[in-house]
Formats: C-alpha cells, sequence, structure tokens
C-alpha cells in the first residue's frame, strides 16, 4: 500500500473529494465525452447537488438509484450522495421492465436519478413502487425536451440542473463504516444481489490499485466502462484522482480508433476486462502499433497465449489481477513478480485458498472453489442487502466463496479456470469454458466466442462452441476443429458449432452465457458426430 497510512487520510469519499481539490484546485481531474472538469468543479458541483438532493429530505442512510450514462453529471450525483450520507445505487441503463422495477424495490430507494432517455422507464413502474418519492431527470444540454411522462402522485419529479445549489452542503454524521453503495450482480442464477461497500472499502480499492499499477500525477487513464460498475467507479474514476492524475472517459469504446485516441490524449493507461485485450489483438497489425504513450494495462484476463505479444506489439505492461464486487484484488502480478498466464499472488488485501466441496485446502495444481478473507478490516463486501441467507451461505466456514473455480502452484500464484457454473461437465471431465474459449479465439479468422455446455444424451454435457468471426474471413467448422485438435485435450474439443453475428453481453463486455443456454441447439447449430468428424486421441 502506500506509504502514508490509512489512519491518516480521509476515511470518507465526501472528505477525500475535498481533499484532492484543496491539493489539485484547478488542475484538470476529468474528460468525459469531451467535457472537462477541474478537481474544484468535482469538489463544488458535488456540493452543491448535495444541497439539492437534501433540500428533497433525503440524508444518511437513505437509498437512491442512479440510472446514468457516463458523464459528469452522473459523477456530480455519484460524489454528492456520497456527500449527503445517501447510499447510491447504480443501475445498469438497460434495465427496463420487471427487473428495474426489482431493483428499486429491493433496495428499498426512496429516490431514482436519471438520464431523460430512462424517465419512461421508470414512470412505468413507478405505480408498483410505493416506496419512491422522487425522481430527478438529468436532460443533457442541446437535446429536444421530450416532456415528462405521468407518474402516480406519490412521486415527485424534479429537473437535476435546478438542484444545484449556492446554500452550504450538509454536513451528516457519515463514518467511515457507513455504506456508500450497493452494487447488484447479475443475478444469472438467481435475483440479483446487492453487494454493500463501506466508504473505506472503496477508498481502500482506489488506494490499492494506485500502488500495484504504480500511478502518478502525471498519468492519463481511460476508461469506456460504465459508471454503474466497480471497475469504472473505483478503478478509473477514484483511481485517477488518488493519484492526482486525469481521467479521459467515453461511453463506447472503439478497438479500431483505441490506440489513435492514445496518442492524440496523451493517454498512458487503461483498463480492461472481458474480451477488450482480444478485441485489441484482433485489429490488423500496424507499423506503428507499439508507438503510443501508453504504458500499463490493468485488469484480467489476458489469455497467456497472447499476454507476451500483446505486450511486445504494442509496447505495454499489463497488471494482471483477480477479484470480483464483493473481493477486489485479491491476487495480483506485481512488477518484477509476474508469472505469466496468472492472477498473481494474493495481494496485501486478501488471504486465499483452493478448496473441496468440503471447504478443505486442497494441494498446490488441484483445481477448487477460490475463497477469500480479509488481512484488515473495511475492504470487502459487508453483507448482501437484505439477503442474510446469501451473505451467510456465502460467508460460511469464515471464508468468502467466489463462486469461481481456480487452482494455486506451489509457489502461491492463482490460475483462475473458470466461473463454476460456467464449467462443463463432459464424461467424468471437468472442462474450463474460459480455457476452450482462449484457444478457439487465437485462430485468425475468429473475431470472438464463447463456449456453453448443452445437454447431452449419454447424461451430464456436451461442449458447444458459439463463434463471431472477422468481418470478410470465412471458417468452416470442419477447420476450427482441425484448428482446436493439437491445442486442447480430446475431451475438450467442441461437438457442436454455431456461428453468429455477435454475442450478448452486458455493457461492461460480459458475455451473458446464459442467454446461449437458453438458446440451446438452434437449427443452424453444426454437430460434428452427425457431420461424422472423429477426434483423434
Amino acid at each position: 500500500m502506500s506509504s502514508s497510512s490509512n489512519q491518516t487520510q480521509p476515511r470518507t469519499i465526501g472528505a477525500w473529494i475535498g481533499h484532492k481539490a484543496e491539493a489539485n484546485g484547478d488542475r484538470l481531474a476529468l474528460t468525459v465525452e469531451g467535457r472537462d472538469k477541474t478537481y474544484a468543479g468535482v469538489h463544488l458541483d458535488s456540493d452543491r447537488l448535495a444541497a439539492g438532493l437534501a433540500s428533497l429530505g433525503l440524508g444518511a442512510g437513505d437509498r437512491a438509484c442512479l440510472m446514468m450514462q457516463n458523464s459528469l453529471e452522473c459523477i456530480d450525483a455519484w460524489f454528492a450522495m456520497n456527500k449527503a450520507g445517501i447510499v447510491e445505487v447504480p443501475i445498469n441503463q438497460a434495465y427496463r421492465g420487471h427487473l428495474l422495477e426489482y431493483l428499486v424495490s429491493q433496495s428499498r430507494s426512496s429516490a431514482v436519478v436519471c438520464d431523460a432517455d430512462y424517465l419512461d422507464r421508470i414512470a412505468e413502474a413507478a405505480p408498483s413502487l410505493p416506496g419512491l418519492e422522487h425522481v430527478v431527470v438529468n436532460r443533457a444540454e442541446g437535446t429536444e425536451d421530450a416532456g415528462t411522462p405521468d407518474f402516480p402522485n406519490h412521486v415527485t419529479v424534479h429537473e437535476l440542473a435546478d438542484l444545484y445549489l449556492d446554500s452550504p452542503a450538509p454536513e451528516p454524521d457519515v463514518d467511515y463504516r457507513d455504506t456508500a453503495v450497493i452494487l447488484y450482480t447479475s443475478g444469472t442464477t438467481g435475483p440479483s444481489k446487492g453487494v454493500m461497500l463501506c466508504h473505506e472499502a472503496n477508498l481502500n480499492l482506489a488506494r490499492h490499485t494506485v500502488d500495484l499499477v504504480g500511478y502518478d500525477r502525471e498519468d492519463v487513464l481511460y476508461t469506456a466502462f460504465p459508471l454503474f460498475h466497480i471497475n469504472a467507479k473505483y478503478t478509473s474514476v477514484m483511481c485517477a484522482m488518488e493519484a492526482d492524475a486525469r481521467l479521459i472517459m467515453d461511453r463506447r469504446f472503439s478497438a479500431s480508433r483505441f490506440w489513435d485516441r492514445c496518442r492524440s490524449e496523451g493517454i498512458t493507461s487503461f483498463n480492461y476486462q472481458g474480451g477488450l485485450i482480444m478485441m485489441l489483438w484482433k485489429q490488423p497489425e500496424r507499423p506503428n502499433d507499439a508507438d503510443n504513450p501508453v504504458r500499463n494495462g490493468f485488469g484480467a484476463p489476458c489469455p497467456i497465449e497472447i499476454w507476451e505479444p500483446f505486450e511486445e506489439r504494442f509496447g505495454v505492461h499489463l497488471s494482471e489481477v483477480y477479484g470480483m464486487t464483493e473481493v477486489a484484488i485479491t491476487t495480483e502480478n506485481r512488477r518484477g513478480m509476474r508469472k505469466i498466464g496468472t492472477a498473481g499472488r494474493e495481494s496485501a488485501l486478501y488471504h486465499v485458498q483452493v478448496v473441496d466441496p468440503e471447504d478443505q485446502p486442497v494441494p498446490p495444481g488441484t483445481a477448487g472453489e477460490i475463497v477469500v478473507r480479509p488481512k484488515k478490516p473495511h475492504i470487502m463486501i459487508d453483507n448482501y442487502f437484505d439477503m442474510p441467507d446469501a451473505t451467510v451461505k456465502a460467508f460460511r466456514n469464515l471464508w468468502f466463496h467466489t463462486g469461481d473455480r481456480g487452482r494455486l502452484d506451489e509457489d502461491g500464484y492463482l490460475t483462475f479456470i473458470d466461473r463454476m457454473k460456467d464449467c462443463v461437465r463432459r464424461r467424468g471431465e471437468n472442462i474450463s469454458s474460459y480455457e476452450v474459449e482462449a484457444v478457439i479465439n487465437t485462430c485468425d479468422a475468429v473475431l470472438e466466442s464463447a463456449v456453453i455446455g448443452v445437454p447431452s444424451e449419454l447424461g451430464e454435457e456436451e461442449v458447444m462452441a458459439v463463434v463471431v468471426l472477422k468481418p470478410d474471413h470465412e471458417l468452416s467448422e470442419t477447420e476450427l476443429l482441425d484448428f482446436c485438435v493439437p491445442r486442447m485435450a480430446h475431451f475438450a474439443v467442441p461437438r457442436y458449432v454455431r456461428w453468429c453475428d455477435d454475442l450478448p453481453k452486458t455493457p461492461s463486455e460480459r458475455v451473458q452465457k446464459f442467454k446461449l443456454r437458453e438458446e440451446g441447439i438452434t437449427a443452424d447449430t453444426w454437430d460434428r458426430d452427425d457431420a461424422g468428424y472423429v477426434v483423434p486421441r
């Protein structure tokens, strides 16, 4: 961690923002969608909006949903809630209908702050939300005012622009242990769970990331991940500000224009997750690929097959970690201590073990569930909001159970294998969908892929690959399998292949495999058994 003890630094986000503004003043902090804001501006505008939210009667311990695209106003609202003691509940802008209603209701939010584009969805859900009292709408400058839909009488609609007040900001009694945010998980195997994180946990994450990657005030960070995600919030926005640096943020990521953007803006670091690294790798090679100002990439996962070639091609150092919303950066690859292809060793924040179904540690090199627990207080999930049974289950036997499979080697380096629910069980073998995808994605004609298990007539599952080809590229099913056979175990070679134009994804670029499982074996799916293709052993 940094040389300064956390005990001597601000321990709530509101106090931290003021501290950063005092230290940096008119220094540029944020550029979001081409609009700039200084450190002093971040502090002033979040103070003014905190006063506005307080004028509605919202205060410490109240919960408010935030449903906005990446914008300066979204960051103002987030920080204003933190300053007012309001618990922020970020919501994916893609949500609507029952799921949107569920999140507002389950979080017991009394207010929603949203972009005008989502106002109709909130109005549709409002009659079923008796606890909802306030809706605050952000109308972007230069856009046509489409008016306000009808809301039930128990809801009052306010304009966000009218809530930037010049009156003093509220000064609630906010403790560093108080909940700052409830971040909802995807809920692919059940209802979405609200991850409760306190102020100090989020500050710890930002500070630890600065220390791990080595950011300083001359850095220019970049992200296009959404602000309802932990990555963009605490390892981009707050991470840049913790380093006294600058963040450039977009709403959409363009792999084809990324490196030119880095050159023109002087970007020195970017965050990655999902398929972002592979998207960059798959771009046509150019003579000036390494001629860019970027020094660092931070995130996970980078397939082992392209890790070092990627660094050499683009002149970038990758800092690979393992973590999740509940327990961020549990393992890390520090400079001079990396092991390519792994997520590194346990960080200064967490103890890490790999265990069997009875929660007993397994020998090095043996696969099992990754479990973690903190080395210090206030760095991880406190609870799942209003879900005590889910909390107890996750924390059973004094370890937090991640639901991920992995293995530790003799030196304590962790290799992530797969989400346990994404592992394919075929004829007694556990097959990592992640490892099969990593092979398929190195095929020149392939843009990206997703591997799932589908029911087998023999019981258990068969391996199915859903594949997106690069534009203007062709590949037959047999050519794909010919590519796979020498590169993976015979039992992992897909039986089924399906071509598609794109994969269903979350805004944070994670493939929604549950949708592919629901579709299953479609009419256009190729079956190697029917085609007479034999995989040699």
